[in-house]
């Protein structure tokens, strides 16, 4: 990799990671375009970095709005915590469920069944953006509820479910559909998208962990140590830039879902799925 492709590849995992339009997809269809091939050690690397660039712009963006509304009191804080581990516990319960099934089941007799060999599969990914256009221009047409009432149990396990159904589908949004999903429960949009990426926070770590464990586990990480440096400084400035993008994009997804333009996003995705789905014919 050269640095002009790091420079792509972290702006297009910091925008598309934090906007409802899925990074994977897009992250996915940059690699096949520059003739990249993500399974190589200094690829995964790279994209464990930039994962981490985007999480810290989420912790920074939130910061503030997270402070006032989950720890401004001690029965606050029990609360939201409680939705978290709601919705956390689903997403786990659901997404290793559907792994498992896709692995054990679907991919039996495969050697080396793992569901990281679906993550490129161009038809998968323009299902999944399609998927969550579908949901994002729903959800769009819903009316605004009149108070920002409480988030209940019931609204964490329906958040925290829809998130595990999109792990293991790359196209499928996980931002765009989490967000969704509390509209579609009568939430307010601005208190669905602090929780939304309140999750993405908790999501993240172990996401890394795995990715980290897998270059660890294919002998990837005794590839890299002969020239570790001149790898892991490219993958260093590709976290700087995808903080970067994360923060321009935050903002704008915050203004264009406060202000009515949320389905912009739903016809964004399904104008991507037509042309992943299109350009599978020649990927």
């Amino acid at each position: 990799m050269d640095y002009l492709q790091v420079l792509v590849l972290a702006i297009v995992q910091g925008v598309a990671e934090l906007l409802p339009v899925s990074s994977s997809a897009h992250v996915i269809m940059a690699e096949k375009l520059m003739g990249l091939d993500p399974s190589t050690p200094a690829m995964t690397l790279l994209l464990v970095m930039l994962h981490t660039g985007t999480m810290l712009a989420v912790i920074v963006y939130f910061w503030k709005s997270w402070r006032e509304r989950y720890f401004s009191s001690k029965h606050d804080f029990i609360h939201n915590a409680k939705q978290v581990i709601i919705a956390t516990a689903f997403t786990g319960v659901i997404g290793l469920a559907l792994m498992f099934f896709i692995e054990k089941v679907l991919m039996r007799g495969s050697e080396h069944a793992e569901i990281e060999h679906l993550f490129g599969n161009l038809y998968i990914i323009s299902a999944g953006l399609a998927m969550a256009g579908i949901l994002i221009l729903i959800s769009g047409r819903k009316r605004p509820p009149m108070g920002d009432r409480p988030m209940r149990g019931s609204d964490s396990a329906w958040i925290g479910a829809v998130q595990g159904v999109c792990l293991p589908f790359r196209g499928f949004s996980r931002s765009g559909s989490t967000i969704s999903t509390g509209m579609l429960r009568g939430l307010d949009k601005v208190r669905v998208e602090e929780f939304s990426f309140a999750l993405a926070v908790v999501l993240t770590p172990p996401v890394i962990v795995k990715e980290a464990y897998r270059l660890y586990k294919s002998g990837g990480a005794q590839t890299l140590s002969g020239h570790f440096m001149s790898v892991l400084t490219p993958s260093l400035v590709g976290m700087v830039f995808s903080f970067l993008a994360g923060l321009i994009a935050l903002r704008w997804l915050s203004r264009w879902l406060e202000h009515g333009r949320w389905y912009l996003f739903g016809i964004y995705c399904l104008v991507a799925s037509a042309v992943v789905l299109a350009a599978s014919q020649y990927l």
